[in-house]
Order: C-alpha cells, then sequence, then structure tokens
C-alpha cells in the first residue's frame, strides 16, 4: 500500500468539496480548483476527511494512487493557505516591474521583456530586483515562476540571472591567465 495514498486528507472549515463521477471540485477563501481524476481509483469524502482508495496492486493503480491524493492535497492547501514563490534578479541592470496586467523585465537584452499575469495569479514586485508570485494552484504558480526564470537562466561564471531566492548557483572559477613558458 502507498505510504502517501492510504493516509487521509482532513479538510478544514471552509472548505467545500463535491464529487461528481470522476471529477473533484474543491472551493475555499482563495479560490475554486478542480480535478478529473482516473475512474478506476476511488475517492471518499466523508466526516471532513478524503480517502483515495485503489481496487488493485496493478502497477498503474499504484503509480495513481500516490498521486491524485498528493494533487487533491495540494488542491485544499492552495484553496486555504495558497502557494508562493520568490524570484531574485542578479546583474547590473536587472530589473522587474508591474504595469497594469504586465510585467516587464529588464534581464540584459536589448529590449524588455513583456510577461502577461495570468488572472488566477497576482504577482507582486518588492523591489526592482525581486518578484512573488501567488496563487491557489501549486502547478500554476510554478509554471509561471519557471518561464520568468528561464528568460536568463543563473550562469556560473559571475552568477548573474534570474533564480528563486533559496536557489544556490555553484560559481566556477572561469579562464586563469597563463604563465610564460
Amino acid at each position: 500500500m502507498s505510504n502517501i495514498g492510504k493516509q487521509p486528507i482532513d479538510v478544514p472549515d471552509g472548505v467545500d468539496v463535491s464529487l461528481n463521477q470522476n471529477m473533484i471540485n474543491i472551493k475555499g477563501s482563495l479560490g475554486e480548483l478542480s480535478l478529473e481524476y482516473n475512474s478506476e481509483i476511488n475517492v471518499k469524502y466523508e466526516d471532513n476527511k478524503i480517502s483515495v482508495n485503489r481496487p488493485s496492486d496493478n502497477k498503474k493503480h499504484k503509480e495513481f494512487h500516490g498521486l491524485y491524493r498528493a494533487l487533491i492535497q495540494n488542491m485544499i492547501t492552495g484553496v486555504t493557505e495558497g502557494f508562493t514563490k520568490e524570484l531574485s534578479l542578479v546583474g547590473v541592470g536587472y530589473t522587474a516591474e508591474k504595469k497594469e496586467n504586465f510585467l516587464i523585465i529588464n534581464a540584459g537584452y536589448s529590449h524588455p521583456i513583456y510577461m502577461e499575469i495570468p488572472d488566477v495569479l497576482a504577482i507582486e514586485v518588492p523591489s526592482a530586483t525581486s518578484i512573488v508570485i501567488k496563487g491557489a494552484s501549486k502547478q500554476n504558480v510554478g509554471d509561471m515562476a519557471a518561464k520568468i526564470r528561464e528568460i536568463r537562466k543563473p550562469e556560473p561564471y559571475k552568477g548573474k540571472g534570474i533564480r528563486y531566492i533559496d536557489e544556490h548557483v555553484r560559481r566556477k572559477a572561469g579562464k586563469t591567465v597563463g604563465g610564460t613558458g
């Protein structure tokens, strides 16, 4: 039995859960999320607890068992607490600013990069060199953070680029001047 899959999920007060066939909808104070799961997996909601069960020890059923349990847990965490990713811009002239529904990033290119902010996310720019992404869906927050980081990944020689706030970039020494031979 999957160690993650067999644990029941506690549903806090203020969260509405509805199950229809193979679809689960979770509504909380920060938004509403839905997930369509495999019809072979059994999801039950009783007494403010959600349990995920599998019909057999088939490899496919074992894979889905822990996966759907983790996805449902992330949905409940998202609608109650939300998810946050912080990015830091390191480099001379690397800046970010938010104008209306766009995030404008200067990352060493000859032009600024404009990114449209999705409606399901909230992006804050507390300083010119930091970006905070908040949202109810862990996947949406992670995807947006990855797209922003992709603009200019951190490089190992000078450490310049866009990185996660908790990311450590291993530095390399670079070329050394050769001695006279």
